[in-house]
């Protein structure tokens, strides 16, 4: 933690790349276009990078069964907290996603016997818009987003700023918080020691509760000693009114002070043990990913990364880059528009969606198991229901369009569900399928038929014996009739008898 863990000493041999590099630029530009040095460069893809956030998604387990508003939202801060302190040493920057790049992991609960499965695309290059979704619908919540990632230079320092916006929602509410990122920022560049800070503020809200959360991240100011780096403060409010206040260090401890009581406490530290508790993460195996997947398409330049070469790291960077270029000039000649694999555009909003997005809550007597298979997140259900989709919340807009991808957390029978078989074994496996699921409503239909008898028969029972106390009644009622009406005629007959003698 601190500021020794995020400086980097540049070597004489880098500082003329970074002076070849400031050749091409000049202040407030926009340096998304701009190649930069691999020295700098962390190994690993942008859209890896995203997924640093979910390595405490038990926080949200937690939140989802807190039946207190207020110390829902406190978990949710909790949770976003925990996202930061994870990081490289030094001034590093995760790759540049290639368009129609994929990444895909998921980390799986001891407690609740659960996985949290992440989903990542690349679906647009210019501008470069990152877009993810993450689910466990057991444990009861999914987050879904996507990041315009922007740089701007200032001379001695320069900023990459996280345009966009995650939608938490936790799915037996119904309730959605919408949340911001900070920004990081490198100071250093031309001199002094380049260092890498966050700064902004970002707001976390719930518009179904009122509640909302505010947290300013502090760049160290010019004169300011080692306390005064990380910093951050922060208010969790009720409409207007501040119940809490926040403050700390991103990177290490931070406490909350709750307004009325006046008592401060520990709110979030990393600690060993919190780290050594962290959800433990699965991938991809690298023989089983698609070539567009991020370990795989970056491997080359991760490997000269890994082996301190940068001139083969920069060649291959290059390689990469290059076929991107020729293929947006083929595309561009062919008037061919873009098609993304697992996201799609909202043609009104500009806002992006996983494709596969599954938000019904958890049924524990139908849903079985949660698993992902080539990019589609599903579940394995006892009985097949219809898949209700839930509105789409409209937001502001961004840009880019629609397409299909590849990892697996199969089912526990199934042991090879990553894409990698056969088209004829993928083939016999969904024939199996379609009369498995064929044989399921085959034998539903002869259930439903047998109940069916079943109601009749009772039916016939029940109207058989309403008819025969009903017709015991009309007898003795017809009877009845009977001697009254001999009656009269007797009665009439002697009258006539009477007036005719």
């Amino acid at each position: 933690a601190g500021e020794a863990a995020q400086t980097e000493v540049v070597s004489e041999e880098n500082k003329s790349l970074i002076w070849t590099l400031l050749k091409q630029v000049r202040p407030g530009m926009d340096l998304s276009k701009v190649v930069l040095p691999t020295f700098i460069l962390e190994p690993r893809s942008f859209l890896d990078k995203l997924s640093d956030y979910y390595y405490h998604a038990d926080f949200l387990s937690e939140a989802a069964l807190e039946e207190n508003a207020y110390n829902r939202m406190k978990k949710v801060v909790k949770w976003y907290l925990s996202g930061f302190y994870k990081k490289p040493k030094g001034l590093k920057k995760p790759y540049n996603p290639i368009l129609g790049e994929t990444f895909r992991c998921m980390w799986i609960h001891p407690r609740t016997n659960s996985k949290t499965f992440y989903i990542a695309e690349q679906v647009s290059h210019h501008p470069p818009i990152s877009a993810f979704y993450v689910s466990n619908r057991k444990d009861g919540f999914c987050l879904s987003g996507s990041i315009l990632a922007k740089s701007k230079f200032y001379g001695n320092s320069l900023s990459a700023i996280l345009d966009g916006e995650g939608r938490l929602t936790f799915l037996n509410r119904g309730e959605d918080y919408v949340m911001t990122m900070p920004y990081a920022h490198c100071k250093g560049i031309l001199y002094g020691t380049m260092t890498l800070e966050l700064g902004g503020t970002v707001n976390i809200t719930c518009e179904k509760t009122g509640y909302s959360a505010t947290i300013e991240f502090k760049l160290k100011p010019f004169l300011g000693n080692n306390d005064s780096v990380n910093q951050i403060s922060g208010k969790i409010k009720l409409g207007k009114e501040v119940l809490a206040h926040l403050e700390g260090h991103w990177d290490s401890e931070v406490t909350i002070t709750e307004k009325k009581t006046d008592v401060s406490e520990t709110f979030w530290n990393p600690t060993s043990d919190i780290k050594q508790r962290r959800l433990p993460r699965y991938t991809v195996k690298f023989e089983e990913q698609d070539d567009f997947e991020s370990e795989k398409l970056w491997q080359q330049v991760t490997r000269a990364i890994n082996n301190k070469d940068q001139t083969e790291a920069t060649q291959e960077k290059y390689i990469l880059e290059e076929a991107q270029r020729k293929s947006a000039k083929e595309r561009k000649l062919k008037g061919e528009e873009w098609t993304c694999k697992l996201f799609d555009q909202d043609s009104v909003t500009g806002e992006w969606h996983y494709k596969y997005a599954d938000t019904r809550p958890w049924d524990p007597l139908n849903d079985m198991i949660q698993y992902e298979k080539d990019g589609t997140i599903q579940t394995k259900v006892r009985h097949r229901t219809p898949m209700v989709s839930v509105p789409k919340i409209k937001r502001k807009p961004s840009s880019q369009k629609k397409g299909e991808c590849g990892f697996s957390s199969p089912e526990p029978d199934n042991q090879d569900s990553s894409g990698s078989e056969a088209q004829l074994l993928k083939h016999n496996t969904r024939v199996r399928k379609k009369g498995a699921d064929l044989g399921e409503l085959q034998s539903a239909i002869e259930s439903i038929k047998e109940t069916q008898e079943d109601i009749k028969r009772d039916i016939m029972a029940l109207r058989n014996r309403v008819t025969s106390n009903s017709s015991s009644v009309d007898y003795h009622f017809l009877q009845f009739k009977h001697y009254v009406l001999i009656l009269l005629v007797i009665l009439l007959q002697l009258i006539i008898n009477f007036l005719f003698k």
